[in-house]
């Protein structure tokens, strides 16, 4: 038996079903949202986006700006909500929400009704991120946090994983329809099992579920004890209130800048790799007029749907290594806000490998696939580490607020990266050039970390607690 297995029999190990159920939360969140990439062709053949090809890219970064408009004002509303109403009733309400959301897809057929289901789904599902890391705030101590936040955080890739292996050979037996009704059902699941095992600390001790030992280290942070007990006075935060703390901004600003970058993977990597395979086919044909066998036996060309379900297992990983490297860090000494930051920028140096994704998926397209999942992989670890700066800066009564604000930031950056995506992609898709359009987007997505990771630590040289209490 390891250290760490030693220690849970001491101590006991509830904490980790917690995580273990917002983990399949988290999947589902994502399996849900991954739909619509996935099926964006289909889609486009069946008229959904309109009938003009050049068109029909415009009209589908619409649909996405759709779910990141509701998604940006949800999660302002989220944090505020799960931080009033608590963990479990907020949770819960927002997976309803977006499972209904997210089955009422089957009954769009146009871009307009399609934006609206899309608009539903992103203004529930905001409130997955804010409920995860509140949850987290109040289950671990720091040193455990990042670690089980990147555990949780690895649900996104898992449902990511899963879609791209269910979604598309769903919709060729049942319709695409079925695709949204069954993958949407799904959570309705969740909630038996949400409602049945969870409750906050104090709760679980009383009911004999959770023992002293365990409820003791959940609360041994220090400064976090002191922070929350000169704050007692402060009941409720106000989003202006939060504002006028850099610290606040600095985790705005980081996720303004590298949640963007996810949602262009999530939405446009199926298409670029199905274009990576057309301009194979279209090569080779050029060469061979006479060929007349299957097309994937041509060389170059991937199965795209295992291409994306790779991408998003190697992403699991990093989001598990994201979240064990700065407790390694700690364990051996290191003080805890620079174990954050030094793992964050090595992190932040990972995606520069996407800056060569189009010139390499030219050679081959597995090459191109490599360097995604190397930026994906760092992208889950980033992620892990950032949402963990909140509960490290903030009192637990704030964190679901500013997990809120910051998600909103993204959000907006979301919108933002897809519109620019879409006119990006229809100019060099007119022009015949396509792929020159990906090369600028991915200079894009290489850069952004390191940039955000530089701004960060301007505003916040420390991810220290701080305190609300007014002066």
């Amino acid at each position: 038996m390891n250290k760490l297995n030693q220690f849970n029999e001491q101590i006991g190990r509830y904490r980790w079903t917690i995580c273990a159920l917002v983990f399949f939360a988290t999947t589902i969140n994502y399996l849900d949202r991954n739909v619509l990439g996935l099926l964006k062709q289909t889609l486009s053949d069946h008229g959904v986006f309109g009938a003009d090809k050049a068109g029909q890219e415009l009209n589908y970064s619409t649909v996405v700006i759709c779910f990141q408009v509701a998604y940006a004002i949800g999660m302002l509303a989220a944090g505020r909500l799960i931080d009033r109403v608590g963990t479990r009733s907020g949770y819960a309400y927002s997976l309803i929400g977006w499972s209904f959301a997210a089955i009422g897809h089957a009954f769009g057929h146009t871009t307009v009704t399609f934006g609206f289901w899309r608009a539903a789904l992103g203004f529930c599902e905001a409130g997955n991120f804010p409920a995860a890391n509140k949850t987290m705030a109040e289950w671990f101590p720091k040193k455990e946090r990042a670690f089980a936040t990147g555990l949780y955080n690895s649900g996104a890739n898992v449902g990511a994983i899963m879609a791209p292996l269910a979604v598309p050979y769903i919709a060729d037996a049942w319709g695409w329809e079925w695709a949204f009704i069954i993958t949407g059902a799904i959570g309705l699941i969740w909630i038996a099992f949400w409602y049945a095992m969870y409750a906050s600390p104090a709760a679980k001790l009383q009911s004999g579920h959770l023992q002293q030992a365990e409820y003791d280290y959940i609360h041994s942070d220090q400064d976090e004890q002191a922070a929350e007990k000169a704050d007692t006075a402060v009941k409720r935060i106000s989003g202006a209130r939060l504002l006028t703390f850099r610290q606040s901004w600095a985790f705005i600003i980081g996720k303004f800048l590298t949640d963007p970058i996810w949602w262009f993977y999530l939405f446009w990597l199926p298409a670029f790799l199905t274009g990576e395979n057309a301009r194979k086919v279209a090569s080779y044909m050029a060469a061979h007029a006479g060929y007349t066998g299957d097309k994937a036996d041509i060389p170059g060309v991937i199965s795209w749907p295992f291409a994306v379900a790779l991408v998003y297992t190697v992403a699991t990983g990093g989001s598990i290594l994201g979240g064990w490297l700065p407790k390694r860090f700690i364990n051996g000494g290191m003080d805890p806000s620079k174990a954050r930051k030094l793992a964050m920028f090595l992190y932040a140096l990972l995606p520069l490998s996407v800056l060569l994704a189009s010139r390499l998926g030219a050679i081959n397209t597995w090459f191109a696939v490599a360097t995604i999942a190397v930026a994906c992989s760092a992208h889950q670890a980033w992620s892990a580490n950032i949402f963990t700066t909140a509960s490290d800066m903030f009192p637990k009564k704030a964190v679901a607020s500013v997990t809120g604000l910051g998600g909103m930031a993204g959000a907006v950056g979301g919108i933002l990266i897809a519109r620019v995506a879409g006119l990006v992609l229809q100019h060099f898709q007119a022009i015949g050039k396509i792929e020159l359009g990906y090369g600028i987007l991915f200079v894009v997505c290489g850069t952004a970390y390191l940039i955000a990771w530089i701004i960060m630590h301007l505003l916040a040289p420390k991810f220290t607690m701080i305190q609300l209490k007014s002066p």
